[in-house]
């Protein structure tokens, strides 16, 4: 009886032993199955981001430069970031050579008409203030010079704002 007891007793202990493993087994197995099922939704969460983000950075952004021509410190600076929060990127904000620009002025450096129409309609100019001058000298698509009819432009209208 000795040697079926001795056996007995190693049967159940390697049953335990083999209940213990593979019960580990298991939840293993399942701690894995939940990890590759979040990591598959942060993915596809991600991909959703990064093919917003590449789509965003394909957009052709337009490049301006803002020059104050009217003189009126502090009316180029508000344009700025209006156009900026409309995407534009403003790249230069200075002085124009001269503070006696009656009427202002958008200069399309690169043929880009459809660029330079989208800042005039976003200032509330007509196209008659857009002109051309091409210069491949120049790393911006447009040019911007305030004139002392700054009042009429959206974001320096009083009455609109």
């Amino acid at each position: 009886m000795k040697v079926n007891e001795k056996i007995n007793k190693q049967n159940r202990k390697s049953i335990t032993n083999n209940l213990v493993l593979n019960s580990s087994i298991i939840v293993l197995i399942i701690i894995n199955i939940l990890l590759i099922i979040t990591l598959l939704k942060n993915l596809s969460f991600n991909s959703n981001a990064d093919e917003s983000a590449i789509a965003d950075s394909l957009k052709p952004r337009i490049q301006v430069e803002v020059l104050n021509g009217c003189g009126v410190s502090g009316k180029a600076e508000i344009l700025t970031n209006f156009l900026r929060s409309k995407g534009i990127d403003v790249v230069n904000l200075g002085n124009y050579r001269s503070f006696e620009i009656e009427k202002s002025i958008i200069i399309s450096r690169n043929n880009k008409i459809r660029s330079a129409e989208k800042v005039a309609s976003s200032l509330g100019l007509n196209e008659s203030s857009i002109i051309t001058q091409t210069n491949p000298d120049y790393m911006l698509d447009i040019t911007l010079i305030l004139g002392k009819d700054y009042n009429k432009l959206i974001p320096l209208n009083k009455r609109l704002n």
